[in-house]
């Protein structure tokens, strides 16, 4: 059943409140290994986290980074439309899309945020997968937008994983989280397939690097 208009938004809402007081219970430490947490946002960013660890996202957001803003790329499905809610109340912008597949309105978006001093998240193997395979189109938007790309992770104590293409995260009540900021990471120029695709396996290496729990 398809659920639009007024009650779609009375769900989000409600959702939105829930993983509120669900997030509350959390405790979060931080391993902030480019040193930008609690500094001025004298520098933006391509933030980028694999799509399992992206619901509790906006609240370390606004947690570690309320100092920062921009926008986040986000499916433009049904079930990105919560998130997509939670990112808009902390104060950053929405740009609906896949990640996996950028297209160039999307890649055009982007750009101008990083442009006009803004950050930008992306799920790089969202919305479909596969899972920790990291799509062209961060790539192509860092070469455009010449920012440097900050890969993300979090690690829980204890979690659920649903059955889905990622086995998507959802950490239980009380867990501690572990958020971890990688070394800002430079994606370089290509003039061939080959040389783009050594930068692409070049990135999603460096973000693999912070995962223990796949």
């Amino acid at each position: 059943m398809k659920i639009e208009g007024r009650p779609a938004r009375w769900l989000v809402a409600i959702g939105f409140r829930v993983l509120q007081l669900w997030v509350r219970t959390l405790r979060y430490e931080i391993d902030d290994r480019a040193g930008v947490v609690g500094k001025p946002a004298d520098q933006n960013y391509i933030g980028a986290l694999w799509h399992n660890r992206l619901l509790i996202f906006p609240f370390v957001l606004r947690r570690f980074f309320s100092n920062r803003h921009g926008a986040a790329l986000i499916s433009a499905s049904r079930d990105g439309d919560l998130l997509a809610d939670a990112i808009t109340r902390f104060g950053f912008d929405v740009v609906r899309g896949s990640s996996s597949r950028l297209g160039a309105s999307a890649i055009l978006q982007l750009a101008d945020v990083l442009a006009s001093g803004g950050d930008v998240v992306i799920t790089p193997d969202g919305p479909r997968g596969p899972a920790y395979e990291l799509g062209p189109g961060i790539i192509y938007l860092a070469q455009k937008s010449r920012a440097a790309v900050l890969p993300v992770n979090m690690e829980y104590s204890s979690c659920w994983r649903l059955k889905s293409w990622d086995r998507f995260i959802l950490p239980r009540p009380f867990a501690k989280i572990c958020v971890i900021i990688g070394q800002p990471h430079r994606v370089r120029s290509t003039n061939t397939v080959d040389d783009f695709e050594a930068e692409r396996l070049r990135l999603q290496d460096a973000m693999m690097a912070l995962v223990e729990q796949r």
